[in-house]
Order: C-alpha cells, then structure tokens, then sequence
C-alpha cells in the first residue's frame, strides 16, 4: 500500500533521515504500515526471541528493538542517523548498545557476535547489496538468521508500470511523516535479484511471507482497510533467512 507519489525516479535524495527523525518516529509508533503491519510481522517471524542476542541493523528510534527487547531478547542496534541513535536511546536507556554506523561499511561488531539480525526497511535504500549482505552474514552466528523487511517489488511496477520489473531501478516518493514532508529515494531490485544475492551471502532462503496487518489494524483504520475487503494488503515483503 504505497503513499502516492508525487516525485520521479529522475529527484536525487540522500535519504536524511536526520532532518525528520522525530516527525518519522511519531508517525513510525502509531501507523498502519509500521506500529500495525511491520513490526507485529517481525515479531512474529522473530518468534521465541527470549536470550537470544539480536542485533538491529538500521535501528531507527528502536521500535522494533524494544519490541524484542520487551519478549526477552538482548538487543543492540545502530543506524546511519545520529539523531535516530539518540532518540533510540532515549527510548531504550543507555544500557543498550546503540552505535552509530552505516551498513554499506564494515560494521564494529566481532564474527557471529549476534543469533539474529533484523534489517527493516533498510536494504531497499541501497543499490549494491553485496558489501552489507557480507557483514551481516559475518555478524551472525552459524545456523543464526537474518529477518529482512524491504519494499515489496510489486510497488514500484504498480507505480511505475512503464518500468521494467526486472531492471534494478532508482526510484523516489515524496511522504508525510507526521505532518512533516521528506521524499526518500530506493532501489528497486526483483524477486530473483533479491533471493540470489541472499544465497551468494552464505544465506538460505527459510519463509518469504506477505503477511496481513494485525487484527487491530481493521478498527483503528477504517477508511484505510476498507479499500481491502479480504484485511490483506501488499506493501512489504518480508523474508527469514538462516546463516548457512
């Protein structure tokens, strides 16, 4: 369920999520995509997370890590945007280990230091995936996995249906973030595309799911869910993957 666009593939955008951090998280806490749809999903994908050390790759404000934090699991995170550290921290305490870093450089964590990784709305943004795919991989334990949350595929043939679903294109849509407007730029990639360069990572393919929102979801958003007789909608789409 895409937000309409209102920019082309041809708008340069460094994706700052610095300049609305506090207005995304506002609207990342109570949203039908993200509070009622995303995270419930991670969640349940993620399972029985209790002791499990579990590392949040593009971490945010920490939504999803106090979510896994709260059913026991030991979380640590780090983000590209200082100011979403700093309000992760302010959600999550400074016991947490929250880093500043970007997941397109090697990352400050040692081999298989982590039984789970959740990248969330963050491999999208890149072109190349194989450099971060790496780290990731060596972050994570053997037989350890990776929840991986992207823009699912169909969205940008849906917006742009003269574009080839099979190129790896560039793409940009202007949002609303709680009230505040950011454009943020992507990278379209194919299904294929997306599962091979996940084996060429030394990962295995275990679920790939579109799930529905939570069941809360159809009360809380009338208008939105009415537009979806069967409660079903396609926006992301989410995939477990075992370190092999």
């Amino acid at each position: 369920m895409p937000a309409d666009p209102k920019s082309s593939t041809d708008v340069a955008v460094e994706n700052d999520y610095d300049s609305f951090a506090e207005a995304y998280t506002v609207e990342n806490d109570t949203s039908l995509l993200n509070a009622y749809y995303a995270r419930p999903a991670i969640v349940d994908l993620a399972g029985d997370v209790a002791g499990r050390r579990i590392l949040d790759a593009g971490c945010g404000s920490g939504a999803v890590s106090e979510a896994l934090r709260d059913r026991g699991a030991v979380v640590a995170g780090f983000d590209r945007s200082a100011k979403m550290v700093e309000l992760a921290r302010q959600r999550l305490g400074a016991d947490t280990d929250l880093r500043v870093a970007d997941i397109g450089q090697p990352l400050p964590y040692p081999d298989g230091a982590f039984d789970d990784v959740i990248a969330a709305l963050v491999l999208h943004y890149l072109e190349d995936w194989t450099a971060p795919l790496a780290e990731l991989r060596r972050v994570v334990k053997p037989g350890g996995r990776l929840i991986v949350v992207v823009n699912h595929p169909i969205i940008f043939k849906i917006i742009h249906p003269e574009a080839s679903y099979f190129a790896t294109s560039k793409w940009s849509d202007e949002c609303t973030f709680n009230g505040q407007k950011a454009v943020l730029t992507f990278w379209h990639r194919p299904l294929h595309a997306m599962t091979d360069a996940f084996t060429a990572a030394g990962f295995r393919t275990a679920v790939i799911s579109e799930p529905p929102p939570a069941p809360e979801a159809r009360e809380l958003f009338p208008d939105e869910m009415a537009r979806f007789p069967s409660g079903a909608f396609l926006s992301f789409l989410f995939f477990v993957l075992e370190a092999v």
